[in-house]
């Protein structure tokens, strides 16, 4: 299976339209983020549905957990993949994420957002956390499959050592993938496709170097082929 997801942050529901047209023929999914979310609302989601591709919703939930097993419940009801929220949410709300998502569609993937693939070590130290990034994220990720999750979204950096303890089937969803020669924007623990992907990552997502492309098409085109795709 094509691991590639395309990120298609932008409000305009338009311009994603087209972008996921052109990219939809070399890409296993797509995801659409909070952008898009925030402008459309979950019901824009279904658009999608004629590109015949998994959803990643890039929902990001982090709140008490009542409202965000209802928050879950709501995007279920939609038919996406994947869904998101953020495992410092704690235990309570990522099992209520879990059984929300259980009793409503059984198939979507739920998994928690670790350390942003942005936050460096000492961004983490600014907000109090004194721990590398590494630790945790695995910290975290452990959490998160205790309590029924599917898999998280991790740096391609903390692929090896959470393969190593939680497994070959749990999810290992991963920002911040830039080709060679791709600029960094606001990523800051990143790795290229096919390393990431010879680590052990599940899914890729790639947002600029292939939306911001002259020819976004030809752009995942070339991604997917390096894969082998």
């Amino acid at each position: 299976m094509n691991p590639i997801y395309a990120a298609l942050d932008t409000p305009d529901m338009e311009y994603a339209l087209s972008l996921a047209g052109r990219v939809a023929p070399h890409v296993g999914g797509l995801k659409l983020g909070m952008e898009f979310l925030a402008a459309n609302g979950p019901q824009g989601i279904r658009e999608f549905d004629r590109f015949g591709l998994p959803i990643f919703a890039d929902t990001k939930y982090h709140d008490i957990p009542n409202t965000v097993a209802g928050a879950v419940r709501a995007i279920a009801a939609i038919g996406v993949q994947i869904v998101n929220v953020h495992a410092a949410g704690g235990e309570a709300m990522l099992k209520a994420a879990h059984d929300a998502a259980r009793a409503v569609n059984p198939n979507m993937k739920v998994i928690a957002v670790t350390v942003l693939t942005s936050l460096s070590d000492q961004d983490l130290v600014a907000v109090g956390q004194t721990t590398p990034a590494r630790d945790q994220v695995l910290r975290l990720a452990a959490l998160a499959k205790e309590c029924g999750l599917d898999g998280v979204v991790c740096s391609a950096h903390e692929i090896a050592p959470l393969r190593v303890a939680l497994g070959p089937d749990f999810l290992l969803v991963v920002p911040g993938i830039r080709p060679e020669g791709s600029a960094l924007g606001d990523q800051r623990r990143v790795m290229g496709p096919k390393q990431a992907l010879d680590a052990g990552g599940s899914v890729l997502v790639i947002g600029r170097p292939i939306t911001a492309a002259a020819d976004p098409g030809t752009a995942a085109r070339a991604i997917a082929e390096s894969l082998g795709f």
